[in-house]
């Protein structure tokens, strides 16, 4: 049994899935397709860059997104039905790819609008972000609710690992949790290059739009579960995953939890990271202890696969 992981922003990188797309046909159909849903060459800018505008949430979530959904194109058929699935942040519309809940086109342009909401909501009212090393989550949480007040706020935004812990606010409340946290006890506080303050109530200002643009995109029943960011529950039904992704623009991604929920439901699982990069199965070692993990992203580790 396999559990599907799909990973989120910041996995981007200046000629990722070119590889795919030279040795599977598959793939190349996949980002052909969703450079014309997009009406862009987004698989150009992924395979040359530059890095400056890959890097833009508006490009980088529909980049990594393709990533996963070439990926998922060549490997469908040897993959089987995964008893789960789930993704960090935008990963989660991959999930849903994975699924069958979106198609690959609709969800490209589901994140490639998201970004553009985020972006905006970003410069309305700018905030950033910190990443919390060697810290327990609790911990994190207290600091940010004391250093937060009418001047700044700061939450806890993405709960990686249990140690690991990302802070999302405005910039005064995050340089303040920051310091709370150092004096706590955290080894690292790493402040993080992002437009704005993301899974935080910053972001509220984009809700409404991305809650009209999942209102007009088709979701089917997903083929297997998929745990939702928002909450770590299990969706078993489209209009549910709707829902919760609008609400995962302002609400904590609980990955922990999802995770941990995913062990839960397929126990002795193999945890299949799709798309670029290992972050996923990196955190995977630190939140389920010897829970079997593998990554397919290069064009080498999915021909190993397909053997």
């Amino acid at each position: 049994m396999t559990v599907v992981m799909c990973p989120g922003q910041g996995a981007q990188k200046v000629g990722m899935g070119k590889d795919l797309a030279e040795r599977f046909p598959a793939a190349r159909d996949t980002f052909a397709a969703i450079d014309d849903a997009l009406g862009t060459a987004l698989s150009r800018l992924m395979w040359e860059g530059p890095e400056d505008r890959l890097t833009l949430t508006h490009n980088a979530q529909p980049a990594i997104l393709a990533h996963s959904a070439a990926v998922l194109a060549v490997v469908r058929d040897r993959l089987g039905t995964p008893g789960a699935g789930a993704g960090h942040s935008l990963g989660e519309y991959s999930a849903y790819v994975a699924a069958g809940t979106l198609r690959a086109v609709d969800a490209a342009m589901l994140v490639r609008r998201r970004g553009e909401l985020m972006l905006e909501a970003g410069s309305q009212r700018p905030g950033t972000m910190a990443a919390v090393l060697g810290l327990v989550t609790a911990e994190v949480q207290n600091a940010c609710t004391e250093a937060s007040g009418p001047d700044g706020l700061a939450v806890p935004a993405n709960l990686n690992a249990p140690d690991q812990t990302v802070i999302s606010g405005d910039p005064a409340g995050v340089i303040r949790a920051g310091e709370g946290c150092k004096a706590r006890g955290a080894k690292r506080v790493i402040p993080l290059n992002v437009s704005g303050a993301f899974h935080s109530p910053l972001m509220a200002p984009a809700v409404d739009g991305l809650l009209e643009a999942l209102a007009e995109a088709t979701f089917a029943d997903p083929a297997f579960p998929v745990i939702a960011n928002a909450s770590a529950e299990v969706i078993r039904a489209g209009l549910d995953a709707k829902r919760l992704l609008a609400d995962q623009l302002t609400a904590p991604v609980r990955w922990v939890a999802c995770m941990q929920a995913a062990a839960d439901l397929c126990p002795g699982a193999t945890f299949v990271e799709i798309g670029p990069g290992s972050v996923l199965s990196g955190l995977l070692k630190r939140i389920v202890p010897g829970a079997k993990s593998m990554t397919l992203g290069t064009a080498d580790e999915v021909e190993r696969f397909l053997q």
